[in-house]
């Protein structure tokens, strides 16, 4: 992770001082008091230092930069020059509307063009922008985006399944309902043979592709 005095967050790049640790903990205790319960009992006395330091880890996707995550890549692929897929990655934000959980997975794929990068670091820029207040549409666009703009490769896809919690836990509380939403690049978006395999293959029916 890449030290967050390095990177400006939208709040400071809005020339917004990042508040003290005492700060975000009163603000706690103002919300405990607001839904009507006491601060000072004992359940709740180390509450809001508990859940200071969980926003550090929920919200930790300002604190590292998705472009230097990808830039470390490899040449030396043997010519290899089909699509690269990673499938199933857990996906943990949170709705920019009412800061409750949305709970999923992406799928991404990309052609290389001559240049490959370590998987990890594909699951780690899903993290670096999903651990911030998102909407699901921005989310997916921001890797895709990423990925194009770093590797340069010949396309991308990325496809984002996702339960949202503030329509499962509250207002509507519609349960079992998943939002997907997608982005495609270069060769996904022009060649429908190559998204029909892309999507194949998230899909588990590799080995039954058209085109």
């Amino acid at each position: 992770m890449t030290d967050p005095a390095t990177i400006a967050t939208p709040a400071e790049a809005a020339g917004h001082a990042r508040p003290s640790q005492e700060e975000a903990e009163a603000a706690v205790r103002t919300l405990i008091l607001w839904a009507g319960d006491d601060p000072a009992r004992e359940g709740l006395l180390d509450t809001p230092k508990r859940v200071a330091k969980s926003y550090l880890e929920l919200f930790g996707g300002y604190a590292t930069d998705p472009v230097q995550l990808l830039q470390r890549s490899f040449e030396e692929v043997a010519g290899y020059d089909e699509m690269v897929v990673l499938r199933d990655i857990r996906l943990e934000s949170h709705c920019e509307h009412h800061m409750v959980p949305i709970i999923g997975r992406a799928h991404v794929g990309y052609l290389p063009r001559g240049r490959v990068v370590g998987i990890s670091k594909l699951a780690r820029v899903v993290d670096a922008f999903s651990k911030r207040l998102q909407i699901q549409e921005k989310l997916t666009a921001q890797i895709a985006n990423a990925i194009n703009d770093v590797l340069d490769p010949i396309g991308v896809a990325v496809v984002v399944e996702a339960a949202h919690q503030c329509m499962t836990t509250r207002g509507v509380h519609k349960h079992g309902v998943t939002m997907v939403t997608s982005t495609m690049l270069g060769a996904f978006r022009d060649d429908h043979a190559t998204r029909r395999e892309f999507l194949s293959i998230i899909n588990g029916r590799a080995g039954t592709f058209e085109g």
